[in-house]
């Protein structure tokens, strides 16, 4: 049976590694065309785009947009013309008690991790609602429901991005668009592999350590897979998902059960 996705186009933020990159490249194996958007070594990105389009036969094109600016992010979306599918991925972290917290970090990865989020809905909603359908899929964090010390603004932004999904969604009710949120625990990214590593060195613990006390907040004690978080995505963005809009949806192990 073919795909219900073929043939449509899909934005996916911070796709040049880790969680962004699985959910363009499972799109992709389900028919749509692809812009890829994020930072990384400009030969690498071309590489991964080309063998993505060689492999799965789609359009798939790369956008250099920092998510950070209003303007370049509308120009990566009027670059891209019909946008079926958005998934707001683009998320950066920074580890600190609240009291030393440095602002320029808090502004940065606010500006990352919601006003980005903020922007690209913003300027994909007016064409999907003329069309009456569109998919749009924020990826926050089970610290878009729960709280973790040290992590001040990466909760204040991922809060901020379950509270964007649900205005979202009840404005756009009646437009056959959907927006919700995908809210996973520790996934095994470059980003966690980062906080490892900085963890074991801060506190002197091995990396297995530090590992472990992420995975004491998974109840399975497993980390959450990528492939798992992009067939998430495929099936938010499929006709039997029309009915679901304005959800959170963890996907943590049980973290947030407890």
């Amino acid at each position: 049976m073919a795909s219900s996705l073929k043939g449509k186009t899909a934005i996916v933020t911070g796709s040049t590694s880790g969680i962004g990159m699985e959910i363009a490249k499972t799109l992709a194996g389900e028919g749509c065309n692809i812009v890829l958007n994020g930072f990384g070594d400009a030969k690498q990105i071309e590489q991964e785009r080309s063998n993505m389009e060689k492999q799965y036969k789609v359009k798939v094109t790369y956008s250099a947009a920092d998510v950070t600016n209003n303007d370049e992010v509308k120009k990566m979306i009027d670059d891209a013309g019909q946008v079926d599918i958005l998934v707001n991925n683009a998320g950066i972290q920074f580890v600190a008690p609240v009291e030393e917290f440095p602002v320029d970090k808090w502004a940065a990865i606010l500006a990352t991790n919601l006003s980005s989020a903020f922007y690209a809905v913003r300027e994909v909603l007016p064409q999907m609602k003329k069309r009456k359908s569109g998919r749009i899929i924020n990826i926050a964090s089970a610290h878009g429901l729960v709280a973790s010390p040290g992590k001040v603004a990466y909760v204040a932004a991922k809060h901020g991005i379950v509270g964007l999904t649900k205005v979202v969604a009840v404005e756009t009710g009646t437009f056959g668009i959907t927006c919700n949120s995908i809210c996973p625990g520790y996934v095994k990214t470059p980003l966690v592999d980062k906080q490892i590593k900085d963890n074991a060195a801060k506190n002197g613990d091995s990396e297995q350590d530090e590992k472990n006390k992420l995975l004491d907040k998974h109840p399975n004690k497993e980390f959450v897979k990528t492939e798992e978080i992009a067939s998430l995505v495929v099936y938010l963005c499929s006709d039997a998902a029309q009915s679901i809009t304005g959800a959170h949806i963890s996907i943590d192990g049980g973290w947030t059960a407890e």
